[in-house]
């Protein structure tokens, strides 16, 4: 996958220092386990590369939106990481100021109580639906 432009200043901090930051994301990652195996990050001015072997394309897009919503973070490289086709249709969405999740599933799927796989689809960088951020990046799945 190539470049994906993430909001550099807002996110989950994970690091303080760049000099950690590489270490502190991939711990990120592999703390909620998407299905990455050989997991590699590095991280250079604000890019990071993600290198390794997904279980699946869901996997490799939860590892690069989990790296890419952490704050500092203005682009996510994956050249290197690895996932099966995809079969399943995904759009992705960046957070606005008055989002919710219902009314974004209402836009998606024209049912705002549909919220839940939005949700559901996201549970690595969405932890509580009652709690995105305006420039969040999430994926929607447009095979329900």
């Amino acid at each position: 996958m190539g470049l994906f432009d993430f909001v550099k200043n807002i996110g989950k901090s994970v690091f303080s220092k760049e000099a950690e930051a590489a270490e502190s994301i991939k711990k990120h990652i592999t703390e909620e386990n998407p299905g990455i195996d050989d997991l590699d990050v590095t991280f250079d001015n604000g890019t990071v590369n993600i290198t390794g072997n997904a279980a699946s394309p869901e996997a490799m897009e939860k590892a690069i939106l989990m790296a890419g919503n952490v704050k500092g973070v203005e682009n996510v490289t994956a050249e290197g990481l690895t996932a099966p086709e995809q079969t399943e249709k995904v759009e992705y969405y960046t957070i606005v100021s008055g989002d919710t999740l219902s009314g974004i599933a209402k836009k998606y799927y024209g049912n705002a109580s549909e919220y839940s796989k939005i949700f559901e689809a996201n549970r690595e960088v969405i932890k509580d639906p009652d709690k995105i951020f305006v420039g969040q990046k999430i994926r929607i799945p447009m095979n329900t």
